[in-house]
Formats: C-alpha cells, structure tokens, sequence
C-alpha cells in the first residue's frame, strides 16, 4: 500500500461546484464593495502615474520641457485628488447634499466664464478651458459632472420623500432641463464627449427613478436627433465618425490618430514591448498621455496590460452598481449611480475610440489619463462612492468591530486568550 491517499473525483467535482458560492459568499460580505471600490481606484491611479510618465517623457521633451514636467503635475493632482478623496469619504451624507446647490451655481458660472472673450482657452479646437496662471489650466466641464450628480440625487431623492416620481413631469422638471443647460454651455465650446457622458449620466439617473420604458425612449430619442444634428453640421465630427474602424490615415490624414492607435496596440502583442520602449509615442501618436494612453499602455504593456485595465474599471463599476442597489437612502442610490455611469460611460467611450468602435471624442480615461481637471472631480466621486460603501448598516458595524479588534485593548485580549489556550490543562 502506498503512503498516499488519493480524492476522490465526486470530492474533486464538489469542491469545483461550491466554488461559485464560495465567491458569492466572499461578494456579499459587508466590506467587500469598499475594499473593492478603494483598491481599484487606487490600482488605476497608481498605473496611470506610471504610464503617463512613460508616454509624456518624449511629449514634453518636444516642447522644451523638463522630461518629468507631465509627471511632476500629475503627482500634484494625484496628491490634491487623494485629499479631497478622503474628504469625501469621510464627510457625512448630509454635508454632501448641502454641497450640491453651491457646486453647481459654481459650475454654471465657471463655465459661462469660459464664454466670455479674453477669458477662456481654446485647445485642441475646443473653447472649453481656464487659465489659472502659468502652466495651469482648469475645465470647468469637468466639475459640472460632479455637480450634476450630487444636485441631481439631491433633487430626485427629495422628490422620492414625497412620492412625487410617479408623475412623469416631476422625472423631467427641473432636472432635465438644468442638464440641458449644462449641455448647452458645454457644446458652445464643442466638446462633444462630454456632453455624451452628462447624456449618459441623466439617463442613468432617470433610470434608477424609476422612469418609464415611453418615457425614457422618448428622452433618448430627442437626445439621439440632437447629436446627429451636431455630428452632420460640422465637418470635423463628421470626419471624426468616418474614422471609426478606419485602417489607413487617409488622403488628407483624417484618421492619422485613430490608424496610430490601431498600431500601437497591434504592435504591443500579449505582454508589450516593455516599459518605456514605445514607438509610436515618438511623435506619430497624437494624445498619447492624454486621450490615446490606453494605446500606450498597450503597446508597452500589451494584451495582458489592457485586460487588468478593463477587469479594474469593470471591478469599480460593479462594486458601485451594488452600492446603489443595496441602500436604503434614495440620494445614495441615485448618487452612486450616477458616478458609476460618469465613471464607466467615460471609460467606455475613450476605450471604444481607442479600439477603433467609436469616434474618437476627445476624452481621457478616468483616473488614468493625464490632466488635473479630469483627475480631481473624479477623485471626489471615488470618495463619495467609498462614503457609501463605508455607511451602509453591515458595512459599519464590520468596520466598528475591526476597530476595536485593532485596538491596544483587542490586541491584549488576544494576545491573553492565545496564552491561554497554550496553557497545559494540569497547570493553574
């Protein structure tokens, strides 16, 4: 007889059917959206430093620059974002609601400054930025996604304590229209990519109120006819849509960005080039620490690369889709649902662009990308998703309970029980 003993397949195969619940097991514990929400956030923040000094050493050396300028300024944003991030998450629900009003009068104003002659700056074709002085500059946009999240489940969730949501001209009034405005601010600078995100982010919060199927297809529908209207009057967005899954620049080299997009991820294969040893960064990719990082990092860091991003951006928007699915509190549902579209709508846009499925509209990719006024308000949602995750009822008691195990007093408890335990039964 051999020394070993051999499992059994009916054991084998049992193990491998109590996996699936072992996992839903692990998911549904209380702590497991905040853990989730803070350690993907933090993972994508942390690689997008690294690729955004890998991708912008050449950039800035091209200008003149110093080859950590794009760096040294995202680590400053990164830096700001980490304290209002932590602001955020540890501010009550109460604080963040009276912040909705203020944050959204500052944005419309912000953003009608940005209007004004003298005053705002056109990049890129897009008349939608500030100066703040030196090499600093602000889009005011950007803001105003957070601010229609937090006013808008403000406004929804009052509306919902007084059952006013059954009738569809409370959905409507005044939120769509405020989003309109919004809209409207944002596309006499014609930056249309953003103005797909805020779309996307009423609907989400239409949907989460409850709209009906007629009612949200009838929003869609005006939503759909107005993008077209501006796709067909301007000749750049509609070069822009003939570019998608475009495989040469073209005669006047329309497509150059979108084409050099396609290489860099074809030519990273599964595991990169290596970090750092890029090609099309050299010039022939335009964005490619802003707009077209995520066909850098495909590049350096290949298929295995672009596949960790997408699993930390589909992690974060699940962990979000459960917080707004498991509270009680009608401004947390709607808040962080509104986030996590903001979040994976604009993730979903710029990769789409970047693989050649959708135009190429001028977005970074959230957390990753480089730019501060991106960085920061997304920060500030991270924290406000981390507040919700933290204030559920389990979620708290759980962190309530590893505190006072984490204690000096539940440290020598246990340290007591242990030497206990090693105790011989005949000795007293």
């Amino acid at each position: 007889m051999s020394g070993y003993s051999v499992r059994p397949r009916g054991s084998a195969l049992r193990g491998a059917a109590r996996l699936p619940g072992r996992l839903r097991a692990a998911w549904d514990r209380p702590l497991t959206a905040y853990y989730v929400i803070l350690g993907a956030s933090l993972l994508i923040t942390v690689l997008g430093l690294v690729m955004v000094y890998s991708a912008s050493q050449i950039q800035a050396l091209r200008y003149g620059l110093p080859s950590t300028f794009y760096f040294r300024k995202q680590l400053l944003a990164v830096a700001i974002g980490a304290v209002l991030l932590w602001f955020a998450a540890r501010a009550p629900v109460r604080l963040h609601r009276a912040l909705a009003y203020p944050l959204l009068l500052g944005a419309v104003f912000l953003m009608c400054l940005v209007q004004v002659p003298g005053i705002g700056m056109t990049v890129n074709g897009n008349t939608n930025w500030l100066s703040i002085g030196g090499p600093f500059q602000l889009q005011p946009s950007e803001f105003g996604k957070l601010a229609l999240v937090l006013w808008g489940a403000d406004l929804l969730a009052r509306k919902n304590e007084r059952s006013l949501l059954v009738q569809w001209k409370h959905l409507l009034v005044p939120l769509v229209p405020v989003t309109v405005l919004l809209l409207g601010l944002i596309m006499l600078g014609g930056d249309m990519g953003t103005t797909m995100i805020l779309t996307a982010m009423l609907f989400g919060m239409l949907w989460l109120a409850g709209a009906p199927t007629r009612l949200f297809a009838g929003v869609l529908a005006g939503a759909a006819a107005l993008a077209a209207l501006a796709i067909a009057t301007n000749p750049n967005r509609m070069g822009r849509l003939h570019c998608i899954a475009a495989t040469s620049p073209g005669s006047n080299d329309q497509c150059w960005q979108a084409v050099h997009g396609i290489y860099a991820l074809a030519s990273g294969g599964w595991f990169g080039t290596g970090l750092g040893a890029s090609v099309e960064k050299w010039g022939e990719l335009p964005e490619p620490h802003t707009d077209f990082i995520f066909a850098v990092t495909g590049e350096e860091l290949g298929l295995a690369g672009t596949l960790s991003v997408l699993a930390l951006f589909a992690a974060l928007g699940y962990a979000g889709i459960r917080v707004a699915g498991r509270t009680e509190d009608p401004f947390v549902r709607f808040a962080a649902g509104g986030v996590t579209t903001w979040i994976t709508a604009q993730a979903v846009i710029n990769i789409g662009a970047v693989l050649g499925l959708l135009p190429i509209a001028g977005v970074p990719l959230p957390l990753f990308s480089y730019g501060g006024s991106a960085l920061l308000p997304t920060m500030f949602a991270i924290g406000l998703l981390i507040s919700f995750a933290r204030s559920e009822p389990s979620a708290r008691a759980a962190l309530a309970v590893r505190g006072r195990n984490n204690s000096l007093t539940g440290v020598v408890r246990r340290t007591m029980r242990r030497r206990a335990r090693r105790r011989p039964s005949g000795k007293r």
